[in-house]
């Protein structure tokens, strides 16, 4: 399967202003680009590219004054299947996991484990250990809390969904990624591309997506709290211990997103990156007359 990615992001800056910006398909999957995932700016500008202390591929760059607009249109293979699921993978005791993983056992910005652990383990303390335990909290996650747009909040944490019941994609992962390491089950928030492939095609414009990754068996699997069910065309950008760490822009001084565009949907394959530019404009024309 093929599937064209990419994004148009505007921005109004009164001043010169430093940006970070982690927009960039992560490097595990660099082998499945078709066509490359390239940043490109208007105006242009320099940029500095680096990987940050969780293996992500960010890039630093200074905005003029006015506007600037970031986009990349890219081609990447899948293999067109949905999210493995391993109901045999098993929970590490803690003193047997790898080092790297300890950090996504601890507290984090949005994902306070001490407030949560109680809750925790007074819902989860009896499930069995490993994939059905995880399971149990994307259920619990996915049942207890209510998706919509209109709830997102920037400072809003784990507990905050918890106690509001209300949110957001971000805010379903982070709720999980907490009570996962609550249970001592390492969990990393991830942030990438998700179309609606193989499912309803959704009426809300395309955005980037938040979903985690549970450390079971000796690897990293998906789980996504929010749509509770495998997912095909799963995308990653980088992974964290929460929001914070996978912002996909950060500006050190005022500025205004006023322009926010994101493109993931399967194409034919075989296809060029410019026939499948021509083909999403004959759909949006279709659309557009149609309405």
């Amino acid at each position: 399967m093929h599937i064209r990615i990419g994004y148009k992001l505007t921005y109004n800056h009164p001043a010169p202003t430093p940006m970070l910006l982690m927009a960039t398909v992560h490097h595990a999957r660099i082998g499945d680009i078709i066509t490359p995932d390239v940043f490109h700016s208007m105006p242009s500008v320099s940029v500095t590219p680096y990987y940050d202390a969780f293996g992500n591929w960010c890039t630093r760059l200074v905005a003029p004054v006015g506007e600037i607009q970031i986009t990349t249109d890219a081609l990447i293979r899948d293999s067109g299947e949905p999210d493995p699921v391993d109901w045999d993978a098993e929970q590490h005791e803690v003193q047997d996991l790898p080092s790297e993983t300890i950090i996504y056992l601890l507290g984090s910005r949005y994902c306070e484990t001490d407030k949560l652990s109680n809750v925790a383990w007074d819902l989860f303390g009896n499930t069995p250990k490993g994939w059905p335990r995880v399971q149990a909290i994307v259920d619990f996650v996915h049942n207890h809390v209510t998706f919509g747009y209109h709830f997102a909040r920037s400072t809003k944490s784990a507990w905050d969904v918890f106690e509001e019941k209300q949110g957001v994609c971000r805010d379903f992962a982070h709720l999980a990624v907490a009570l996962c390491r609550c249970m001592n089950i390492p969990a990393r928030y991830t942030t990438g591309y998700l179309g609606d492939i193989g499912v309803p095609v959704s009426a809300s414009p395309m955005d980037f997506s938040g979903w985690f990754e549970a450390y079971l068996g000796g690897r990293w699997h998906s789980f996504d709290a929010r749509h509770n069910q495998p997912r095909i065309g799963r995308i990653p950008i980088a992974y964290g211990r929460d929001a914070t760490d996978v912002a996909i822009s950060i500006s050190f001084g005022r500025s205004d997103l006023i322009g926010f565009e994101v493109t993931t949907y399967e194409v034919p394959e075989g296809s060029t990156l410019e026939q499948a530019q021509q083909m999403e404009l004959a759909r949006v024309k279709a659309v557009a007359e149609a309405g």
